[in-house]
């Protein structure tokens, strides 16, 4: 496949590329000559406004899973997948007004340092090592891979030369630390957001052209009317992508699960505002939920538009995979190259963008966790704050390259990019839930419920994951627990997996607890005065706007 991108593309392009990139080996540089600290190298502590926490979070977290996984699951699903974006808004409030006051009081900059401060050093090395895994093996690999199908598709590049110059890229921001990521990622976001609409505007117009008509506006009238079924927020049972998106379970189940995880318990997110006080850390999270309502507008919507576009015969032969078959990964990328140049350099920057960005916070948030919580404590106890800020940056280049080695091996592109995120960090998000909730807010949790809370949630989690393969879970069909997979097996729907481990986590966990005497006095139980929850006016104002346009998203598109 040959470029696509005309000469006015590579200079939109490079414009980015430069400030971006000249700005980050600018920090790096200033840093240098001054003495550093390992606080502020990877938390920024005290460096970042409510804005750029906001923007940061954002930017970290739309990355390659979103703009090509999420706009594929646009393509097959429809706006349904959209639940991942607007459910985080929600689940955001609940991060700033009850999780954001336990980290800050007391003094947390890692989520192993959490655990090892509540439970014991064990349970918190346990979780680093998890945590290390799943960083490096799933996420990033991931964000890689799919980046650079994006990348190849409109540059013509090979595979891996597109997965080592993003590769590089991150490294360029990631290298001056926190401060750097975070206000790089405000420069980000806003070729991100731009871009990002430019596309969906420029897609819709499309749509519109293609039956008769002119203008955005329009695009969308002719999606409802050609593509009704994509347009609903709750998949009914004998919906094919019901095993995704099983109905009532993204608003009241196991979607509860994934999105505390990762907004709550997820070092590759909180680390953005454990280094501000609580006022900014709170702003910046509101300021990030009202952010992540306008998200699916440019994530999903192309996605959707692409599949009407489809169905009107548009690029059939694009869509295909390598085995010939249609990749519903192809998606975003086939836009891309339909659109002019000049404005596909900038679409290009954007994708580049989201993906550069989650790069860097991702290889941040593994060489943070290595650093301070194995590094630190068990290779080298007497680091000085130079050595720990060199190990730092030694790691995410070592992290970078064994992405690069292992994401084709992973068969990312058989499972689809955003599919394969959710279900592989499931295996882990119900056992974490559960034992952080429970030593937040419950005194009595041991270390013990703690260790079962990780095992045992993840061995359970593999146990309903692999079950449907020697029992028949047919009976479970009209329960609405279990849906018919491409082999025609019945098996639980992932999210619904994610809410029964949780709850059978918790039971675990309790039972453990309330079996040992010791807990009763448990020196290590989390004192949690009612009056750490309370927030300002302004912060409440905005929260119940914010549930107010959910409630009318999802009653309208219900």
């Amino acid at each position: 496949m040959g470029s696509k991108l005309a000469t006015l593309d590579y200079v939109v392009f490079m414009f980015y590329f430069v400030i971006v990139s000249g700005y980050g080996w600018y920090i790096y540089n200033k840093k240098r000559r001054t003495a550093e600290s390992s606080a502020d190298y990877f938390l920024a502590e005290g460096s970042l406004t409510w804005w750029a926490i906001g923007a940061s979070l954002i930017a970290s977290n739309i990355s390659a899973e979103q703009f090509i996984g999420m706009s594929a699951d646009g393509f097959q699903i429809g706006l349904a997948i959209a639940t991942y974006e607007w459910m985080a808004a929600a689940t955001l409030m609940v991060v700033a007004i009850w999780f954001m006051p336990m980290y800050l009081k007391n003094h947390i900059f890692t989520m192993p340092q959490f655990l090892r401060q509540r439970y014991s050093p064990t349970v918190a090395l346990i979780m680093a090592c998890f945590w290390l895994l799943l960083y490096v093996v799933v996420n990033l690999t991931s964000i890689l891979y799919l980046g650079a199908i994006a990348v190849q598709a409109l540059s013509g590049l090979n595979f891996t030369l597109c997965m080592t110059f993003l590769a590089i890229f991150a490294v360029l921001i990631s290298i001056g630390g926190m401060k750097v990521i975070g206000y790089t990622d405000v420069i980000q976001v806003v070729f991100l957001i731009f871009g990002g609409l430019v596309t969906t505007v420029l897609v819709l117009n499309m749509v519109s052209n293609a039956y008769g008509t002119t203008g955005a506006f329009n695009g969308l009238m002719e999606i409802a009317r050609q593509a009704p079924d994509h347009l609903h927020m709750i998949i009914k049972r004998d919906n094919p992508n019901f095993a995704s998106l099983p109905g009532i379970t993204v608003l009241i189940g196991g979607m509860w699960i994934t999105n505390i995880n990762y907004w709550g318990f997820n070092q590759y997110i909180t680390q953005r505002a454990l280094g501000a006080n609580l006022q900014t850390a709170r702003s910046g999270l509101l300021f990030a939920a009202f952010l992540k309502l306008f998200m699916p507008v440019i994530i999903v919507i192309p996605g959707i538009a692409a599949y009407v576009l489809h169905q009107h015969g548009m690029f059939q032969t694009e869509m295909l995979g390598k085995d010939g078959t249609l990749n519903k990964d192809n998606a975003y990328p086939v836009l891309l190259n339909l659109l002019g140049p000049g404005l596909r350099g900038l679409s290009f920057a954007a994708l580049t963008a989201a993906i550069v960005a989650s790069l860097a916070g991702k290889a941040n948030s593994i060489s943070t966790i290595f650093t301070l919580d194995i590094f630190k404590n068990y290779i080298k106890k007497d680091a000085s704050e130079k050595q720990l800020v060199q190990m730092g940056r030694t790691i995410i280049v070592v992290a970078l390259i064994i992405a690069i080695i292992i994401a084709p091996m992973l068969g990312i592109d058989k499972k689809g990019g955003f599919s394969f995120i959710q279900e592989y960090t499931g295996f882990i998000s119900p056992g974490v839930v559960a034992t952080f909730m429970l030593g937040f807010f419950w005194k009595r949790t041991t270390a013990n419920a703690a260790l079962f809370g990780i095992f045992g949630g993840f061995l359970m989690s593999m146990l309903f994951k692999f079950i449907p393969d020697y029992v028949n879970l047919g009976w479970l069909y009209d329960f609405g627990f279990a849906a018919k997979n491409a082999g025609g097996v019945y098996e639980i729907p992932f999210l619904d997996r994610m809410g029964f481990v949780f709850v059978l986590t918790v039971l675990g966990m309790y039972l453990i607890t309330v079996l040992d005497p010791r807990s009763v006095n448990n020196p290590k139980g989390l004192e949690v005065p009612r009056e750490m929850f309370k927030t300002s006016r302004g912060f409440a104002i905005g929260a119940a706007i914010i549930l107010a346009i959910l409630l009318g998203i999802y009653g309208y598109f219900w």
